[in-house]
């Protein structure tokens, strides 16, 4: 059981159920039973499969990465391995079929793709986490998709603000991963693999996550008010990466530091998007 919840990551749980909490919530303007449902399984069970899928076949690599054993990624020993994919499934599927017969068939397409994006991710044969460009935008995905279904679910007009917050949102998810790829230049080229990271270098990948995120905070002026003082959001991150600027590969591995700090900025940043939330319902 404490396998499982290593696995899971704890800590980027909400990552996941808040923004589908939040979306869901908006665009219904009250509480259900679907809302508690899609919370839980958005909070557990989706990072269960997203992680555990991941930490099972990125093993081999892990054991070489010196930032893997706690809350950046467990090292779950080999025997544990079945029994994380199997939790997994049997935590995953049946929330999914539950959900499915609740939406429309737009948001149980997005659903759809929100489960291939975990699966393709990691999985042997697809493993889209090794193919550069792609690696960030299937992990952009992880993220987004969930906003995106509770929108369908709920019923939301997709307006053209509503589309600048999807791509800002988007471009976010991006840029973070990126970044994060970055400490990772070393240990990834020792074991063969490939991400955006390690094609682009160390130098550039921090330089364009820097100008995703500049990107990310201008589309924010094209969302409905205060949607544009989330904008400023993006300069806390912008902020975070900028020192790396002149890392080299050799060194990337000093963008840990970076990283550490992106995983609490989440929760300072998360704190205030609440607020501009209640702000909007508010007063709309």
């Amino acid at each position: 059981m404490i396998d499982l919840l290593l696995t899971s990551r704890p800590v980027s749980w909400v990552n996941t159920a808040y923004p589908f909490a939040a979306a869901y919530l908006i665009s219904t303007g009250g509480l259900s039973w679907i809302l508690a449902v899609g919370t839980l399984f958005f909070l557990i069970p989706y990072n269960l499969a997203m992680y555990g899928i991941n930490d099972v076949f990125d093993y081999e690599s892990d054991l070489r990465n010196p930032r893997k054993g706690g809350a950046e990624g467990a090292v779950v020993d080999r025997s544990r391995h079945r029994a994380i994919l199997w939790a997994s499934a049997v935590t995953t599927v049946p929330f999914a079929i539950v959900l499915a017969t609740q939406g429309p068939v737009s948001a149980n397409l997005v659903l759809l793709l929100s489960l291939a994006a975990v699966l393709a991710y990691s999985a042997p044969r697809l493993r889209f986490k090794e193919r550069p460009f792609l690696d960030s935008m299937t992990s952009s995905t992880h993220f987004v998709s969930p906003t995106v279904y509770g929108l369908l679910l709920g019923g939301a007009e997709f307006t053209g603000g509503l589309w600048c917050l999807v791509a800002a949102y988007f471009l976010w998810g991006m840029a973070s991963h990126a970044f994060g790829a970055v400490q990772d230049i070393v240990p990834d080229r020792e074991a063969g693999l490939g991400s955006v990271a390690t094609v682009l270098g160390a130098r550039a990948t921090v330089a364009a996550a820097g100008v995703a995120y500049v990107a990310a905070g201008l589309l924010m002026l094209g969302t409905t008010w205060p949607g544009p003082l989330a904008g400023l959001l993006a300069l806390p991150y912008l902020a975070n990466v900028l020192p790396f600027l002149r890392v080299d590969d050799a060194g990337s591995g000093v963008a840990n530091r970076g990283w550490r700090r992106f995983l609490w900025l989440n929760y300072a940043t998360g704190f205030l998007v609440t607020l501009l939330l209640i702000w909007y319902v508010v007063t709309r």
